[in-house]
């Protein structure tokens, strides 16, 4: 039985500490989502387009189903995707980051390092003590099901390809780093509470190491390298990933690459052009 089943059953760091978790869920859909949507009828197959059309969807739908929980905080949709300043965001850099123009291998490492960590982030919370969580977690994993298969399926394409294999490369190194701050705390502080409520019953450190342990020696098996490679023991699992790892802005502190400013003035650029005060519905509220 969940142990919060509304915000009246927080206390005032509970309650912070849930909004920092909401948030870094919901952004992180919602920018994956905006990015996903440059490819649109640009991908190399129909099917593929549609697949990433509906990872989109997706996606979108996802961070709706958080920022909808985060309402009943006080806080109103329109407020939190269209009036917020850019630095107030707590994606994960790697949402952010603009695809390399036509580089469908950067598309496809992007979506496979995405949605493993999404993967495990989702188990970690289905047994959350904030009842409305919980009761999301189960309709996102249906959804996510196919994400995974989708780009792993893509992965192996590519890496049979030496031309296609070398851009695999090239995302890695260049991407590898920002999905770290998948894993990444915004607060110090406000993760250990998370933790200790059970609004998640794992800690982004432990959930990073999972990660680790599924995706390099995957990317090992694709003839691959991360930069944590050759700090990974396979034997044990003593996984450690330094700061020099890591970028210099990681999202979940507000600070963002240059990148997000031009994305952040594109989608709210409608929303501000008109001077509205409230988004526009198309669909009736989730349940």
């Amino acid at each position: 039985m969940p142990a919060f089943d509304s915000p009246a059953s927080l206390d005032d760091e509970q309650a912070e500490a849930l909004e920092a978790l909401l948030l870094e869920l919901a952004d992180d859909e919602y920018v994956q989502a905006e990015r996903y949507t440059e490819w649109q009828v640009r991908a190399p197959t129909l099917e593929s387009d549609l697949a990433l059309a509906n990872n989109a969807q997706d996606e979108l739908g996802h961070a709706r189903l958080w920022y909808d929980v985060l309402e009943d905080l006080g806080h109103e949709e329109h407020e939190l995707i269209y009036e917020r300043e850019p630095d107030e965001w707590r994606h994960s850099t790697l949402t952010e980051r603009p695809f390399d123009d036509g580089d469908w291998a950067d598309v496809i490492l992007r979506h496979y390092l995405y949605d493993v960590a999404e993967e495990l982030r989702l188990e970690a919370l289905e047994e959350s003590s904030y009842a409305k969580i919980a009761d999301r977690v189960g309709k996102i994993q249906n959804e996510e099901a196919y994400h995974r298969e989708h780009a792993e399926n893509w992965m192996e394409r590519l890496a049979d390809d030496d031309e296609s294999s070398e851009r695999l490369q090239d995302a890695v190194d260049r991407l590898f780093p920002h999905a770290l701050t998948l894993f990444e705390a915004g607060s110090a502080d406000l993760e250990e509470t998370i933790v200790e409520a059970g609004f998640r019953d794992a800690s982004l450190a432990e959930l990073r190491e999972e990660w680790l342990s599924i995706v390099v020696p995957y990317l090992d098996e694709l003839g691959l390298e991360t930069p944590v490679s050759e700090i990974i023991q396979y034997d044990d699992y003593d996984l450690e990933v330094t700061d020099d790892t890591l970028p210099e802005v990681r999202g979940r502190d507000g600070t963002h690459t240059e990148a997000w400013e031009e994305l952040h003035a594109e989608f709210t650029n409608t929303y501000r052009e008109l001077e509205r005060s409230e988004a526009t519905k198309i669909m009736a509220k989730p349940e």
